[in-house]
């Protein structure tokens, strides 16, 4: 976690004792990282999903129940804190519409492209191949809070 993350945490739970499970990192790559941030901070975004195999692969533990994520943008700065409500092991196929539009996709059409583009790349990077079949972890957030931005020059 980076000094403006670890600043904002603190900021936001004051003297109060801070809950353990905490990351931050930013959703998504490169072009679509401040996209997604935003779509969160708008409420428009409440789901995210990752390939399960990664996670075994990287030999990460699976999202709990209870975990905090500080969203950074694209220039690494906080935005909002999420705490994860519910996760689910979930078969890409099996993925239904409302799950597709929590993750803030405008159609099921839509996110079902993107993610499969997506997974077929990273999964590319260690010689696997894209299955429909394939098990995604999905998890369901809320949003606790969005830090606020200082206005610069203002009227």
């Amino acid at each position: 976690m980076n000094e403006k993350a670890k600043e904002y945490w603190n900021k936001f739970w004051g003297s109060k004792e801070q809950p353990q499970q905490v990351t931050a990192e930013q959703f998504g790559y490169d072009t679509i990282i401040d996209e997604l941030a935003k779509l969160i901070v708008e409420g428009k975004k409440t789901a995210t999903c990752s390939a399960h195999t990664l996670y075994e692969i990287a030999k990460e533990p699976l999202p709990a129940v209870g975990k905090y994520t500080i969203i950074l943008n694209s220039k690494n700065d906080p935005v909002a804190i999420i705490r994860t409500s519910e996760v689910q092991i979930i078969k890409m196929n099996e993925v239904s519409e409302e799950l597709a539009l929590a993750e803030g996709s405008p159609t099921y059409d839509y996110w079902w492209n993107a993610h499969k583009e997506i997974f077929a790349i990273e999964l590319n990077e260690y010689g696997m191949e894209f299955s429909e079949h394939m098990l995604l972890v999905f998890e369901k957030f809320e949003l606790i809070d969005i830090k606020a931005i200082k206005q610069q020059g203002g009227h």
